[in-house]
């Protein structure tokens, strides 16, 4: 197994677990929505947060033990 297969095999994990928080999650606290009329803007800025910290401590783990 070469190494950009293995990459693809960790990423399509951390996909699957980060869908899976968000949705068990919805949506946070620091999420920002605004409504006017039939027009929604979401902006996921808490979401996007989280899901950051949680990349960047998955892939420094990965690059730690590999």
């Amino acid at each position: 197994m070469t190494e950009f297969s293995k990459l693809f095999i960790v990423l399509g994990v951390l996909f699957l677990l980060i869908g899976g928080i968000t949705a068990l999650l919805g949506k946070l606290p620091g999420d920002l929505t605004f409504k006017k009329g039939n027009v929604t803007f979401y902006f996921p800025i808490m979401t996007s947060i989280v899901v950051s910290v949680i990349l960047s401590l998955l892939f420094y783990l990965f690059n730690k033990f590999r």
